[in-house]
């Protein structure tokens, strides 16, 4: 692959043999120049040696944490689209690495579409970046020069900010083994099942974002109702449902992230309007709302509970199958059946065996 701005070399960094030949044939195949790297130190020699346009950085290596690698690989190539690839227990590492200069993570396994995507946006923003220094070049009068950095530093506090609460939520579900990566889950399906409903890129990251938010509101809940185990009483359950209202509460000062707060006060609405905290019903609930919520009942029967064994995803679509009209957007559900049962994933595992 080729753009104005030269040949697109992608740097894939690590310490599988399976995860680094899996990605290499499945990037060449897209028409990129791979290199691989398997610890820090080649991953920072392939710097030095040669141009690379963007790279997928493991953030557990063995030589280095990822966390620590991240400015030394922007120093050495300020302009590169640096995507980080992390277990879905990692989140909180990879969000410090986005605050040191990443532009996004992918939990694995990596599903193809996503990986695809989320690469083709770094690209795309890196390609900005350098078209957007290139004018800046140009620009001799004071005044707009000092419009650039205004808006370059705006850019840098909207990603920290969110980073820190992503930060946030990850130490909020570390307390429990259950919830363990529950946001980072929710927010790589979420954003799965909006591209196969069609959504437009910008759409989709907003239920990104949404995703690995949509908890922050349960910070303000008190700690032996979140850890209660068994059912909760009346007065603690409508305790418990306020945490959608303090969400949005706790993000409403970020403006740029309008729709998203939305998305995070509307995931608990139901179809039928019987939902909460205002009772929408139907199209009136926001779409990224929907997807989220729909998500969040996968996640709970697929993973391990203590109070019941998790299902395997088939099964789990099917048993939604019973919410349909009533808690659940039919469309949302019929997107999410294509995707748990009909897409593609780069499964390490079997790459590993054969």
């Amino acid at each position: 692959m080729v753009r104005a701005d030269g040949p697109v070399a992608i740097l894939v960094v690590d310490d599988e043999d399976a995860i680094r030949s899996a990605l290499k044939r499945y990037l060449t195949g897209r028409g990129y120049e791979v290199v691989t790297a398997a610890t820090g130190a080649e991953a920072l020699e392939a710097l030095e040696r040669r141009k690379i346009t963007g790279m997928l950085l493991d953030v557990m290596l063995p030589d280095a944490s990822g966390i620590d690698l991240v400015p030394q690989v922007m120093q050495l190539e300020p302009a590169i689209a640096l995507l980080i690839l992390t277990a879905v227990n990692d989140a909180t590492a990879a969000a410090l690495c986005m605050q040191r200069g990443a532009t996004d993570y992918l939990t694995k396994p990596i599903d193809l579409e996503v990986l695809d995507r989320a690469l083709q946006r770094a690209l795309d923003r890196r390609h900005t970046r350098l078209e957007d220094q290139e004018i800046n070049r140009w620009l001799k009068e004071e005044v707009a020069v000092k419009a650039a950095e205004v808006r370059l530093e705006r850019a840098n506090l909207e990603r920290i900010s969110v980073a820190t609460l992503e930060a946030l939520v990850n130490a909020l579900e570390a307390k429990d083994p259950y919830l363990r990566g529950h946001s980072a889950r929710v927010a790589d399906m979420a954003a799965t099942i909006a591209a196969e409903m069609s959504f437009t890129d910008e759409d989709i990251e907003r239920v990104r974002t949404a995703g690995r938010l949509h908890d922050i509101g349960k910070i303000g809940i008190r700690e032996e109702i979140l850890n209660k185990q068994g059912p909760l009483t009346d007065e603690e359950f409508e305790h418990v449902k306020q945490h959608v209202v303090v969400g949005s509460q706790i993000l409403a000062p970020l403006v740029h992230l309008k729709n998203v707060i939305q998305f995070v006060r509307s995931h608990h609405e139901r179809w039928d309007g019987e939902g909460y905290p205002d009772r929408l019903a139907g199209d009136a609930i926001p779409f990224g709302a929907r997807i989220i919520g729909a998500v969040e009942i996968y996640d709970a029967l697929t993973t391990s509970r203590p109070y019941q064994e998790k299902m395997p995803p088939a099964m789990a679509v099917e048993r939604m199958r019973d919410l349909l009209g009533t808690v659940l957007d039919p469309a949302v559900h019929q997107a999410l059946e294509t995707v748990v049962l009909h897409r593609p994933t780069l499964t390490f595992l079997d790459e590993a065996k054969g």
